[in-house]
């Protein structure tokens, strides 16, 4: 990964570069940002709603952290156009312990671990051609299907997590689809990546049970269809999938390593992860699919009233197989419902969301395939396949659909980030809970966002909690953009979180960015 870093280094250098040489009279247009962030609480974590959704940047107890960003925006108006942009963080964040197993001393001990004192968020080049880009580097991945801002988080790729590094194509925004005379649009992309998280998941595994994965590589795709979006009824509906695969599992039992596993990523199992089938070296991946596939159906319809201003009901249906696409998990998903202002005013949007993680196409799996003989299975007079226990974001031999312990799809989710024992995978995906989201204007200069959520968690369906756990988590955010400097930009953030399930937790986080740009020829 260093030396493709260094290749996109000298590729944004020729590209700033080399952009104006065509013609010298056109001018590029370059944005920066630049910010303070700080943050402090009465936990070894950084309240929920403090946490979540921030890219994986804000993390900790206490953290005093510095960004900058410079990038330049492709220009989508044009045929023929480019981009690139770097942002890196860096500074103090607190450290939080995890348990290790001590083989010499036979006993866990006490496992420190903080955030890395400087790394890359993004570094990207990317260009596009009519209605088509490819994007190389590491940039944040927005499906666009909720609104970040005030959502509880997309089931697939949420913003949770930091963004992987790899290559990327697709449609820019949606594209009229020839002989529908602007009717239906469609949008998707392809990609392949690497999260780079091998050294996070070594530094926080408690070595003494379960396993972890490391040099793992990540597909993601999305597909949607919508009909006109200047009509006042908008229908939206698609897909979206990913994929771990390749890598090496090493599996402990009591401290004793007792089977390591080596997947292959190959050109066989690079397909295998766009179009699922079976092959690799695990035993599961040969009889089933190979990799821990995971995926979401989307469907929203948008409605446009005479004032301006927007209704929009979703739905995300979450997928960890053929039961899920099938939509054998019952009502098990994202619902939720959006309003929209269109103007400025004391509420300029609102989200009201109910979570479900109840079903996850029944309690039992049962395939004949787990059988020698799939006709005959031993012991059993079973005649049908029971195919549940989806236990959604978790696989038997992949750490979980997270990077550097940030659950990639919804927050909502515990990340394993918090499991201190050192366990790498979810622990609480069957949950029931709601999320509300408000936003508005206090003035010309403040504007203030509210968020809050509650969940119950009940385990996993193969580790359910003998109590179930609950949370309320709620935070109040103010925003200072004065007129007197325009670019600066001033939040404070006061939030809590009250319950079993992270346990009563307070915090605050204030920030100052300066966000500003220039042009040269």
């Amino acid at each position: 990964m260093t030396a493709f870093k260094r290749i996109l280094w000298s590729l944004l250098a020729v590209m700033v570069v080399g952009g104006a040489m065509p013609c010298a009279a056109d001018s590029i247009a370059v944005d920066y940002s630049v910010g303070i962030t700080m943050n402090a609480g009465n936990k070894e974590f950084a309240p929920y709603h403090i946490a979540s959704n921030r890219r994986g940047t804000v993390t900790q107890q206490h953290s005093a952290l510095m960004s900058a960003a410079l990038w330049h925006e492709m220009d989508t108006t044009k045929r023929l156009s480019w981009g690139a942009g770097i942002e890196a963080w860096g500074g103090y964040a607190s450290s939080a312990s995890y348990l290790r197993y001590d083989a010499t001393s036979d006993v866990m001990i006490e496992n420190r671990q903080h955030p890395a004192r400087l790394w890359m968020q993004q570094l990207w080049v990317e260009g596009k051609y009519r209605g088509v880009f490819l994007t190389l580097g590491q940039k944040d991945i927005n499906p666009g299907f909720v609104n970040r801002s005030l959502s509880s988080g997309d089931l697939m790729m949420s913003g949770n997590a930091r963004a992987p590094f790899g290559a990327r194509i697709g449609f820019v925004n949606y594209q009229n689809i020839p002989f529908t005379r602007g009717w239906l649009q469609i949008k998707g992309e392809l990609g392949y990546y690497r999260y780079g998280d091998s050294k996070w998941l070594e530094n926080h595994y408690n070595y003494y049970n379960g396993f972890i994965t490391t040099n793992y590589w990540f597909n993601y795709k999305n597909l949607y269809l919508r009909t006109n979006p200047l009509k006042p009824l908008v229908f939206t509906i698609g897909m979206q999938a990913a994929s771990q695969f390749g890598g090496t599992a090493t599996y402990h039992d009591n401290g004793v390593v007792w089977q390591e596993v080596k997947m292959k990523a190959d050109v066989e199992a690079f397909w295998h992860a766009f179009i699922p089938g079976s092959g690799g070296e695990n035993m599961g991946d040969r009889i089933y699919v190979e990799g821990n596939h995971v995926g979401s159906w989307d469907l929203a319809i948008e409605y446009k009233l005479y004032s301006g201003s927007k209704l929009r009901g979703y739905y995300q249906s979450p997928l960890e197989d053929g039961s899920g696409i099938g939509k054998l998990n019952g009502f098990d998903g994202l619902w939720g419902l959006e309003y929209h202002s269109g103007r400025h005013g004391v509420v300029t949007g609102a989200v009201a969301e109910f979570l479900t993680m109840m079903n996850q196409s029944g309690p039992l799996h049962f395939a004949y395939k787990d059988f020698a003989d799939e006709n005959h299975p031993r012991g059993s007079d079973i005649g049908a396949p029971a195919t549940g226990s989806d236990d959604y974001y978790n696989n038997y031999c992949y750490d979980g659909y997270h990077n550097r312990g940030m659950s990639i799809g919804s927050p909502m989710v515990k990340s394993p980030l918090y499991n201190t024992d050192g366990y790498l995978r979810f622990t609480d995906n069957r949950q029931r809970g709601f999320h509300l989201g408000l936003m508005g204007d206090l003035g010309s200069q403040v504007s203030y966002r509210a968020l809050l959520s509650w969940r119950k968690s009940f385990g996993t369906p193969f580790i359910p909690h003998s109590t179930p756990l609950t949370i309320t988590s709620m935070m109040l955010e103010a925003t200072y953009t004065p007129h007197w400097l325009q670019g600066l930009q001033v939040k404070a953030q006061l939030a809590h979180d009250h319950g079993t399930l992270y346990g009563n937790n307070t915090g605050a986080l204030i920030s100052v960015f300066y966000n500003g740009n220039f042009s040269f020829r």
